[in-house]
């Protein structure tokens, strides 16, 4: 199941619009912001779906049932980029576990590129509610060379996958790749991908636009 909240007007679209304006972009803190601002709504969306069961809360002056969480679901963002979506989700799942895992593209004369997965601190994952979250979903190689990573650490029952901007041609890759109970929470979806797997319009490398360029 996909989930395009571009497909609906609120203010959620100027945080899309200003993480992808070329000038708003000269503010690195504004633009990480957004990005946080982008994983909490997300994360709020995506929370409608979750499994609440009815809890009694004792106030000052009596007591009141409401249904909370179940189970808090465990956030795994890619680093560096993943980062400020990651502060986000977990602005809005605050006693969420989290899972950290590093995959960079490594470049070949030929103009083509593999995955690597280097570095990954994760808790158990069996029967939980996995979040999986990267700003940009290109070519959607670093999101399913990542979850596959990530199954070392167990089977989760539930997967959200959580994007920022995604091509099409990477959704229909990782929706035909993920398990029948992933879904996708995306907050636009472009149509262009170039030849060197860049998103058009896109916005541009969310993780120099984050914490600077790297050399």
């Amino acid at each position: 199941m996909i989930h395009n909240l571009s497909e609906s007007n609120s203010i959620f679209n100027h945080f899309i619009a200003e993480i992808r304006d070329e000038n708003i972009q000269k503010d690195s803190m504004r633009f990480r912001r957004n990005m946080e601002r982008i994983g909490e709504v997300l994360g709020y969306e995506l929370s409608k779906k979750l499994i609440y069961s009815k809890t009694e809360i004792t106030t000052p002056l009596g007591t009141d049932n409401t249904e909370l969480l179940e189970s808090q679901p465990v956030i795994a963002s890619i680093l560096r980029a993943g980062l400020p979506l990651h502060q986000g989700l977990l602005n809005t799942f605050d006693k969420a576990e989290n899972s950290f895992i590093s995959a960079y593209r490594k470049h070949h004369k030929s103009g083509e590129f593999e995955i690597h997965v280097e570095y990954m601190a994760s808790p158990n994952l069996d029967g939980k509610t996995l979040i999986l979250a990267d700003p940009m979903l290109a070519t959607g190689q670093s999101m399913i060379a990542v979850y596959n990573s990530l199954l070392q650490k167990g089977s989760p029952k539930k997967i959200h996958l959580v994007v920022a901007i995604a091509s099409q041609e990477a959704v229909d890759f990782v929706m035909s790749k993920m398990p029948r109970n992933t879904e996708l929470w995306v907050g636009a979806i472009d149509s262009e991908l170039t030849a060197q797997s860049y998103i058009v319009p896109g916005l541009g490398d969310a993780g120099d636009l984050s914490f600077g360029e790297k050399s």
